[in-house]
């Protein structure tokens, strides 16, 4: 069995689940989140706990049961507590603000760059004198989330030998000697 497959999922109070035609949408206090399921894997809601099993124990049903049984996880989270990132932006000049859902970055590029993020994500940024500013970036849904970070992150990725770019608050960048190491 997969041991993360098999963990029962359990339902806080304020959730509801709803399973229907191997769609399974979760409502909250934070949003609601719509996942598709394989028809393969079964999904059941007994008593505020929901399962997550699979028919054999083929290749293909197993990496789907820890799959999903995660995918649900993540819903019943996001919808509870919600997912919060913070971007940190090192490096002497890099500015961020936002209006409404439009991300202005100032990345020591010739032009300031403008993301539109999805309605979905709440954003607030800060810059205090003396610090890097940051992004703070608040959803129900953790892909979304996810996917939205690796592509302000992909503007300036963190480098190893200034430690200048866009990083994790908290996130530890391996550091290189330059070429005078060996002197």
């Amino acid at each position: 069995m997969s041991r993360i497959g098999k963990l029962p999922i359990q339902v806080p109070a304020g959730v509801t689940v709803t399973i229907k035609d191997n769609v399974v949408t979760v409502k909250g206090p934070k949003g609601e989140l719509v996942q598709e399921v394989n028809p393969d894997i079964k999904v059941s809601l007994e008593e505020g706990v929901l399962h997550v099993t699979r028919p054999s124990d083929d290749k293909e049903h197993r990496a789907l049961h820890g799959l999903y049984r995660s995918l649900i996880h993540n819903m019943v989270v996001g919808v509870s507590e919600g997912y919060k990132k913070e971007l940190e932006l090192v490096g002497v000049g890099y500015r961020v603000a936002n209006t409404g859902q439009v991300l202005d970055l100032a990345l020591g590029y010739t032009h300031n760059i403008y993301l539109q993020l999805p309605k979905e994500i709440k954003v607030e940024t800060k810059s205090e004198r003396n610090k890097n500013p940051l992004i703070i970036l608040e959803s129900a849904d953790k892909q979304l989330l996810g996917q939205v970070c690796a592509k302000i992150r992909s503007f300036r990725m963190p480098e190893p030998y200034k430690g200048k770019g866009i990083k994790f608050v908290g996130e530890e960048i391996r550091r290189k000697s330059g070429k005078s190491a060996g002197k």
